[in-house]
């Protein structure tokens, strides 16, 4: 664990620099907008150990991954997300000396996330060796308010010297990923071009054949004077450069407005012509003003979706930075995109898609962004629909069966580890209860006609085929599968799995139903698109979910993980050595999948999604008996254990919970901040407050509120929309005041209790509730 960000309400905040801690500042301090994103390397030239990475949403290559023991069915590669050209570079030169933080003296280091604003800003003083003494000062941010636009201030000042220093303001495409096979790189040129200040660079993608023009314009200033600029190029390489005499006292101010624009976006013909068009815009503002953008845009973001923690600065850093990073992660606008586990911050997992979007994500765009940026993570999936027919196919499944990639970047599985790609198929389940989830929170029961049944009807068919008919049981099985606990591999009768697979069969048939009845034209055109047999698979479905098999302990009264849970050697995490975790660190593969130690909420994943079914008392039993056995090894694992401690009313664990998920990467607890940020878990933080401390729920169309008060706080509020009404809600220890900011009235229940909340506030006290 690290301690070394300065807590802050607005800002994460590093002082000094420590060249050991640099790729982990590099994630934390990483700014992105939906469309492109960055770590946080240095402008200026750096030779110590670094994480170059420069990311352009929608583009990845496809990774050859065929090993020695491939099975029927793997997919052919992994696909991953491309460090593409970096468009931050200055290079600074002083007679025969390189500004290389690595090998010159740094005081005065200060690396600052502005999150209110959206900018990344860095300070220091550097002694080189010659005894010159400089100081610089710059800022960074990718534009919210135009997505295919950044901009960068650097001023370099001179502290005791005059000397000529030369600036070269660059566009490198000669990169390649952290993980690239025998350093391979992924980029071919296709052109360039500099016309005046300005460079254009258009690379294109090996094999995927995506194409990306980026254009910068710069100027250099020295103490306000415009300085003549000198052009530079060479393969994937073009430059602006100047030498400017730079006296004792003065400076030079740099300023760069980048464009990245992607033929995903623009035919490849026009690609540079629109590039054009766009560095013109952008120029033609300048940096103040898209810097005003940006400031203005990201208010609007903070009015939506703040979380206000009174009391305690080192949560309200972490909740705001969870928030920034999904805000600037992804913005909806585009349902050809998703959310990659490490987002723009990093190339671990490939940048793809993952069933952390359905069961995690989805809660919090919904009450924080308008519905269809919610939506359009939907949509994604149904426009894959056909994808993960032809990945089921390759399975052996037919008749429309469609099984979802756990692993995507455009609906084909990319993923060619067996236990993962033929057995995690509760994916398939999170996609259908995130349809479920969309509907229930927003009433948009039209989704279902418009895209929702479709996806519904494949998976309850592949559900249908997965299983088969035990006659030692006399029920229906489900064989060799892993569940979200990766530490259990082909094993049999996955509560969770078997749970997710009967409740998709009876929505299916329910959500059928709605169509026929709210639109029978659609639902006519849906037939005879999937061929469903309405009769004959309705009756399947039915007899498979309501005969389903679930492994239950009589003795504890606890669902059962899987089949033989019980055989194996009961030990509780407490009784575990310290020197012994991380288990995926310590432990072999072997003495791993023997254990009863569990990853991540697995029987808790299931009861957390269907709470609506099971009283208090059997949700404390299975909270009991499976949590004291989870080592809490995926990022994914707290929030859910966060939010049942809290239904339950066990607050300390609950906060206990919490903090586990918020300072996740602040304080870097698992040692692995320096590969990239941990983004779709940020979003079960957000789960942790809302839906645990603050209760909310949405039932029957009413949103519903159990709030508590963490004892470490003094109040906490934040800001949801829901419906087409846009509330503040504040918590303090006896009452929660609710604000509706539209003029239509909404009625929630507080305990139970319903309350009409028109517009304005509404302060309902529970003091006496709670006794």
């Amino acid at each position: 664990m690290k301690n070394y960000i300065k807590a802050d309400e607005w800002n994460i905040i590093e002082e000094g620099f420590d060249p050991h801690l640099n790729k982990i500042s590099e994630s934390l301090f990483s700014i992105g907008n939906g469309r492109m994103g960055q770590r946080a390397n240095f402008e200026e030239s750096y030779s110590g150990e670094t994480l170059q990475g420069n990311y352009v949403a929608g583009v990845y290559y496809p990774d050859k991954t065929r090993v020695g023991w491939w099975k029927n069915g793997y997919p052919e590669y992994f696909a991953k997300v491309l460090n593409a050209t970096n468009w931050i570079g200055i290079h600074i030169q002083i007679g025969e000396e390189i500004l290389d933080l690595n090998t010159c003296k740094v005081t005065e280091f200060k690396r600052i996330l502005n999150m209110k604003e959206g900018t990344l800003s860095r300070s220091f003083s550097a002694e080189l060796k010659s005894g010159k003494i400089l100081k610089v000062e710059a800022i960074r941010f990718c534009s919210i308010a135009d997505d295919e636009v950044g901009a960068l201030h650097y001023r370099l000042s001179a502290i005791n010297f005059d000397a000529a220093v030369q600036l070269t303001s660059f566009l490198d495409g000669d990169v390649k990923n952290q993980d690239s096979n025998y350093d391979e790189k992924f980029w071919d040129q296709v052109s360039q071009q500099q016309e005046g200040n300005t460079d254009y660079l258009v690379l294109r993608t090996k094999k995927t054949e995506f194409e990306v023009c980026t254009v910068s314009s710069t100027s250099i200033l020295n103490n306000g004077a415009a300085q003549e600029l000198k052009q530079v190029s060479k393969e994937k390489y073009l430059g602006q450069t100047a030498t400017v005499n730079l006296t004792q006292g003065g400076h030079i101010d740099l300023y760069k407005i980048v464009a990245n624009l992607s033929s995903e976006n623009y035919d490849k013909e026009q690609l540079l012509n629109e590039a054009k068009l766009r560095i013109d815009m952008a120029s033609a503002k300048g940096f103040s003003q898209l810097w005003k953008e940006q400031v203005e845009a990201w208010a609007k973001k903070w009015e939506e979706g703040d979380i206000i923690i009174e009391g305690d600065v080192a949560a309200q850093q972490a909740i705001r930075f969870n928030i920034f990073q999904l805000n600037q992660t992804y913005t909806g606008k585009d349902a050809r995109l998703n959310i990659g586990p490490k987002g723009f911050t990093g190339e671990k997992y490939g940048g793809s898609t993952y069933w952390d979007t359905e069961a995690y994500c989805i809660p919090f765009y919904l009450s924080v962004a308008p519905e269809e940026v919610a939506k359009n993570l939907l949509v994604y999936r149904y426009k894959h629909l056909d994808k993960a027919i032809e990945n089921a196919a390759k399975l052996g499944f037919k008749d429309g069966a469609a099984l979802y990639p756990m692993v995507t970047m455009n609906g084909e599985e990319c993923h060619n580890e067996w236990e993962i790609t033929f057995e995690e198929i509760h994916r398939n389940g999170a996609i259908a209860f995130a349809i479920f989830n969309y509907i229930r929170y927003t009433g948009d029961e039209s989704y279902l006609a418009q895209y929702g049944l479709e996806v519904l009807i494949g998976i309850a068919r592949f559900w249908k085929q997965r299983v088969n008919w035990s006659a030692d049981k006399n029920k229906f099985v489900m064989l060799g599968v892993t569940g979200p606990n990766e530490y259990e591999n082909n094993i049999n009768n996955n509560w969770y799995t078997n749970k997710l697979a009967a409740w998709c069969l009876k929505y299916t048939i329910t959500a059928a139903a709605k169509v026929k009845e709210q639109a029978p034209e659609q639902y006519l055109e849906i037939i005879q698109k999937t061929g469903l047999r309405e009769a004959q698979e309705f009756q399947d479905w039915t007899s498979v979910a309501e005969q389903m098999y679930y492994p239950f302990d009589e003795k504890t009264g606890v669902f059962l993980q899987q089949d033989g849970f019980l055989d194996k050697e009961q030990i509780l995490v407490k009784d575990l050595p310290a020197a012994e975790r991380p288990l995926n660190q310590k432990w072999s593969w072997d003495r791993i999948l023997r254990s009863c130690f569990i990853k991540q909420a697995d029987v808790l994943q299931g009861m957390y999604f269907f709470e609506e079914e099971y009283d208090l008392e059997t949700l404390r039993k299975n909270f009991n008996f499976y949590e004291s056995r989870t080592v809490h090894e995926s990022s994914l694992s707290p929030c859910v254990h966060s939010i049942l401690a809290a239904k339950l009313n066990d607050e300390e664990k609950a906060y206990e919970f919490y903090l586990r998920t918020a300072r996740l990467d602040l304080d870097d607890y698992n040692n692995d901040t320096e590969d990239g940020l941990h983004i779709t878990s940020m979003a079960g933080t957000w789960m942790s407050v809302v839906e645990g401390f603050a209760g909310m729920r949405v039932r029957n169309g009413q949103l519903v509120f159990h709030p508590f008060l963490p004892k470490n706080w003094n109040a906490f509020s934040f800001s949801i929309g829901f419906r087409g009404v846009q509330l503040k809600v504040s918590i303090t220890a006896d009452q929660i005041s609710i604000r509706n900011n539209s003029d239509q009235e909404l009625q929630v229940l507080v305990f139970n209790q319903a309350y009409p909340v028109p517009h304005g506030e509404k302060v309902i006290s529970y003091k006496g509730a709670l006794a």
